[in-house]
């Protein structure tokens, strides 16, 4: 199962990375999270992990699995018969706005019942995320 939105935001690389990549300040800004806690301190690199909850969702582990400052990161988490791998990526337009692509995909063998049963949330809170992200990015 994949998932995905886009949105194009009036702000530098930089200044996106460093709000995508706040983790712990999401819930300011989404409301598709309720609470974020860093597992680990210091920068957020390869193997920083963060516990989230969100609404009608159990809380979740989520741990950086793939990392390439400052456009890309990937985290997974895993719960019973279903692996969730976040991707969010930031890509530089010509006039020095980006493009934000947010992406979660669900792999294992629930994730077709998982993906049927809370498509319709997930589309709502990578919209909701992708949203919030250009409203904090652009407010400065």
């Amino acid at each position: 199962m994949r998932f995905e939105t886009s949105t194009e935001i009036t702000a530098d690389i930089d200044r996106v990375w460093a709000v995508q990549t706040d983790v712990e300040r999401w819930p300011e800004w989404t409301a598709s999270v309720r609470a974020v806690r860093r597992l680990d301190s210091g920068p957020f690199t390869l193997g920083s992990a963060a516990r989230l909850e969100q609404p009608r969702l159990r809380p979740a582990v989520w741990r950086v699995t793939e990392i390439d400052p400052p456009r890309f990161f990937a985290w997974e988490s895993n719960s019973p018969g279903v692996r969730s791998r976040g991707e969010h990526r930031i890509v530089p337009l010509p006039d020095g706005r980006v493009r934000v692509e947010l992406v979660v995909v669900q792999t294992g063998p629930l994730a077709p019942l998982v993906g049927w049963l809370g498509g319709r949330g997930l589309r709502r809170y990578l919209r909701l995320e992708a949203d919030g992200l250009r409203s904090r990015c652009e407010r400065g």
